[in-house]
């Protein structure tokens, strides 16, 4: 290459980022968005014309369903996201989990994507991130806690209510270390939230000592407070400046790089902007909605079924998930006509599948189908009857739902509350390009959030 071509050609981003589902992958969006990173989501692996079409990028995603897939299927999955992470020239590939860990050696298994992704960068080690505060998610001497709900008291994950009985993923094991072994990380170090909390240079001490002494084949990092997140962020970008480096966790990875993250010299200019610009981001309210809402809520958490009990500015259609999971064609043309005669009268409208007083189906339904029935739902309204802004609940939901429409990314637009992001949709479609659309996971989300999508929050 020239040295004209050399000096003119655009830099790539500093982190590539895969969400292993699509509403984990909106949280990981909004966290680099509030730190003034310019960041997009894409929603399948990008070919060069797109990323030309996009422009400079500090934070690029990839948003996948691996935690929904078999390790076969996440093979084929992530070989692409490697690929493309080395013809970026990135320094950190970061590999978005759920903040929960939930997942299992047959499926979504966070062991299988190191397996695939490891051999995209050149450190031989692998940075795992354990906790994330901001969401109620703390890990102590490699064991996992979680709140449930918002604000929510706080259970080590093998009692918690809801995710050691996940319908695909039930969490039985609290210990990472051994919750990963089983998914074949064998060598897995605990770094204690002691050495962070003593800033960057006691833990890039105690992370040296681990790699060593005897070598360790991943390094699971406590997180107790979200202050420890800076050191943990110090200590990984040196490492990454040094050598590419593959980090696994939730998005305390990107809350953590966006701290140490220097901008290049080139971009010095625009330090002031950026800085304006994580201001605007992190203080960004929802205004309200333009013409009527749809949400779609395919969770079966009791943390759903609160929201949409909390839920008074929807007409609401109860969903048949039974049937749907079955692929019942009639229930499915029901549910969308139901639908679509409520919109037209621009009431807003809230499907879901289960009611606040119903027991939880469980392992009675087969969760991936319901999913993706809940996609094809989506998709066959928003052809007839285009909206403003929709919300979808539930992380395999929100996934199948948002790969039923015909877009390619989505960029950050505002905070919704404890873990879910308002998101703009792009598309090469007139009538989906511009919609916002809030994904999230069933455990996430304050219980006003459908509210908040209708009425705004300031």
């Amino acid at each position: 290459m020239s040295p004209e071509k050399q000096s003119t050609a655009k830099p790539g981003p500093a982190v590539v980022y895969y969400g292993d589902d699509f509403t984990g992958a909106t949280d990981t969006l909004g966290s680099a968005a509030r730190a003034g990173l310019r960041a997009l989501l894409f929603l399948k692996t990008p070919d060069a014309a797109r990323l030309d079409h996009v422009g400079p990028l500090d934070v690029l995603g990839i948003a996948g369903a691996a935690r929904a897939m078999t390790p076969d299927a996440m093979q084929a999955e992530l070989r692409p996201v490697a690929t493309l992470f080395r013809s970026l020239g990135a320094r950190v590939l970061h590999y978005k989990t759920c903040s929960t860990f939930d997942s299992a050696p047959h499926i979504g298994s966070i062991g299988a994507a190191v397996r695939v992704l490891r051999a995209a960068v050149e450190q031989p080690w692998t940075a795992i991130v354990g906790g994330q505060p901001n969401l109620g998610r703390y890990c102590l001497f490699g064991n996992l806690f979680a709140t449930a709900g918002s604000g929510g008291e706080v259970f080590r994950i093998d009692r918690h209510p809801t995710m050691s009985r996940h319908p695909v993923t039930p969490m039985d094991e609290a210990d990472l270390r051994l919750h990963l072994a089983k998914q074949g990380l064998a060598d897995v170090c605990s770094v204690p939230y002691t050495a962070a909390s003593r800033g960057g240079e006691a833990l890039a001490t105690a992370l040296r000592q681990a790699l060593h002494s005897p070598p360790a084949d991943a390094v699971l990092f406590d997180v107790a407070d979200a202050s420890q997140l800076a050191a943990i962020g110090e200590v990984l970008w040196a490492r990454a400046q040094a050598s590419t480096l593959l980090a696994v966790g939730p998005s305390s990875v990107v809350d953590a790089l966006a701290m140490a993250m220097a901008m290049p010299a080139s971009r010095e200019e625009n330090n002031a902007a950026s800085t304006a610009h994580a201001h605007a981001h992190a203080h960004a309210g929802v205004a309200p909605a333009q013409g009527p809402v749809l949400v779609l809520a395919g969770s079966l958490s009791p943390v759903t079924a609160r929201q949409v009990a909390a839920a008074q500015s929807f007409d609401i259609v109860w969903l048949d998930a039974q049937k749907l999971a079955q692929r019942d064609a009639a229930a499915l043309n029901d549910h969308a006509d139901a639908i679509t005669r409520s919109l037209a009268l621009g009431h807003n409208v809230l499907a879901c599948t289960r009611s606040p007083n119903a027991s939880p189906q469980g392992n009675a339904l087969d969760a991936q189908a319901l999913a993706r029935a809940g996609g094809d739902l989506l998709a066959k309204v928003l052809a007839t009857t285009p909206l403003k802004r929709i919300g979808v609940a539930g992380g395999d939901t929100s996934s199948h739902g948002v790969q039923a429409l015909d877009a390619w990314a989505l960029s950050y637009v505002a905070d919704m509350g404890a873990g879910a992001s308002l998101c703009r949709v792009h598309s090469d479609d007139a009538r989906l390009d511009g919609m916002e659309v809030m994904l999230k996971g069933g455990q996430m989300g304050a219980v006003d959030v459908f509210e908040r999508l209708v009425h705004g929050a300031a």
